[in-house]
């Protein structure tokens, strides 16, 4: 089942598995979305190495458990799952807040990380009062009064234009998300700041962004690149925030040189 409680709480995930000695890539996704993102990387990665993805606490299919209070919670969820399929190294592939969470494992327990790669994310994203404000128009209207702006910065003009039926999907998937989990979650990233830990990461990482992310936007994500010693920094054409859909192949071609990059003795999970 895709379903596993762990630590009090029950997390949704789709762990897909690999012959050969590849470390598994888990991917933690971004505000407001859920595993699905994922779908075409997945498709276009299985069977070459194990992949797991799964819903943040408080988004998609997952329980919210005792609520998101800071980055260190969602921080929790990744080690039990690390441990819960007992993973020695791992990549780890995340995209926004989902980067922040990635960063804070590295932190937490650097022995396991193998790798990094960081999307779309910074060591310090937003300020107090851009957050503040988001979360107070969410409280008072909803997700759906943000929708269309979040949509804008998620994507490109022309996949609003070219894929309107994906567009509407997407939109879907912001808008049902739990209001509980999506506000903790932006209190969690207002309150994330992994500069000084930036600094300290000792694998190796690879930062990308979409050239037309509007959400945290290339000079952002070079800014953590730049923090981190030796880190890789590579721009993806024509996709905003979620290059996961807008752009898979581009990303996938980004995920299997930076895993083949990764010392032969050291890849296996």
């Amino acid at each position: 089942m895709p379903f596993v409680t762990i630590g009090g709480i029950t997390l949704h995930h789709r762990y897909v598995e690999a012959d050969g000695k590849t470390a598994p890539i888990v991917f933690i996704n971004s505000l407001g979305t859920d595993l699905r993102i994922w779908d075409e990387v997945v498709a276009l990665l299985a069977g070459e190495m194990p992949l797991l993805v799964y819903d943040k606490r408080g988004h998609g299919l997952s329980d919210i458990g005792s609520g998101v209070h800071s980055i260190n919670d969602h921080v929790d969820d990744l080690h039990a799952l690390v441990d819960h399929f007992g993973f020695d190294k791992v990549v780890l592939f995340g995209l926004s807040v989902g980067g922040m969470v990635a960063q804070g494992l590295h932190v937490r327990r650097p022995e396991s990380v193998l790798g990094l790669i960081l999307s779309d994310t910074a060591h310090k994203i937003g300020t107090a009062e851009s957050w503040n404000s988001r979360i107070a128009v969410v409280e008072r209207y909803g997700i759906e009064a943000i929708a269309d702006g979040v949509m804008k910065v998620w994507f490109t003009p022309d996949f609003h234009a070219g894929r309107p039926a994906d567009l509407a999907g997407c939109r879907n998937m912001l808008t049902r998300q739990a209001l509980p989990g999506y506000i903790g979650t932006c209190k969690a990233v207002r309150d994330a700041d992994f500069t000084e830990s930036a600094r300290r990461i000792a694998v190796p990482t690879l930062c990308v962004v979409g050239d037309q992310d509007g959400s945290t936007p290339p000079d952002l994500v070079r800014s953590l690149a730049d923090l981190i010693p030796g880190a890789r920094f590579e721009i993806i054409r024509n996709a905003g925030h979620i290059p996961c859909i807008e752009q898979p192949e581009a990303l996938v071609a980004l995920i299997r040189g930076f895993v083949a990059s990764l010392a032969p003795g050291e890849t296996h999970g």
